[in-house]
């Protein structure tokens, strides 16, 4: 997805799609922010399960297809985390104490960890589109903590198969410098928004599946 890029991204993911007949390269034409590009990438996939990787990541040899067989071997699984490797965090970050502890909330959270079904994801509305998030980011949470909170949203730990790499800004920095204490919040007022809005955008998925599932229930029973 190329989501209004100026640094000639699309040209090189163009020049792969030609090469190979499984990569697609889709273009939102402007701007519209991650939730809107991942979205509209889901919706024109080929296949039953979805991935999705950040600019900042990759993924480490054997990445999907552990996951590709975690999600044959458990069918009754919505989705399944991948373990993330931060590479080239600075050294006040990643030798923090707290570092294990808040990478593993990241590793919940963040999209390239993500392996989900596309019949879960397109029910639960995808990454929410909110005007909020386009600016202030914060996407992602609504989407985790629905899977979490509905069917479950399982780690693979141990072996990382997804590698973050650091840059200045990232929003994974923020996330580290805040909770370890190093900073304060810069915008608190903006954070509070964001997280009304995450949870308003939670509640909107449940109230999705749950209605998906009264009107199944009342087809079986009038059949």
């Amino acid at each position: 997805m190329d989501d209004g890029s100026t640094d000639g991204s699309q040209d090189i993911a163009a020049r792969y799609a030609a090469q190979f007949s499984k990569v697609k390269c889709l273009s939102l034409g402007r701007n519209a922010g991650a939730a809107r590009a991942r979205n509209w990438g889901a919706m024109h996939a080929d296949y039953d399960v979805l991935a999705f990787l950040d600019a900042d990541d990759e993924y480490l040899p054997g990445a999907l297809h552990t996951a590709a067989v975690y999600l044959v071997t458990y069918p009754n699984e919505a989705s399944v985390r991948l373990n993330i490797e931060f590479c080239g965090f600075p050294e006040r970050i990643a030798t923090h104490p707290d570092f294990d502890r808040l990478g593993g909330l990241l590793v919940g959270t963040v999209p390239s960890s993500l392996v989900i079904r596309r019949s879960i994801f397109l029910a639960l509305g995808g990454f929410p589109c909110d005007e909020i998030f386009r600016t202030a980011g914060g996407e992602d949470m609504p989407l985790s903590k629905a899977l979490f909170e509905l069917f479950g949203n399982t780690r693979l730990t141990g072996t990382r198969h997804v590698r973050m790499h650091y840059h200045p800004r990232i929003h994974a920095e923020r996330f580290f410098l805040i909770n370890m204490g190093f900073i304060t919040d810069p915008e608190p007022q903006t954070t509070a928004a964001v997280m009304s809005a995450q949870m308003h955008a939670v509640r909107r998925a449940a109230a999705a599946i749950e209605e998906l599932a009264r009107l199944r229930n009342t087809r079986v029973k009038a059949a």
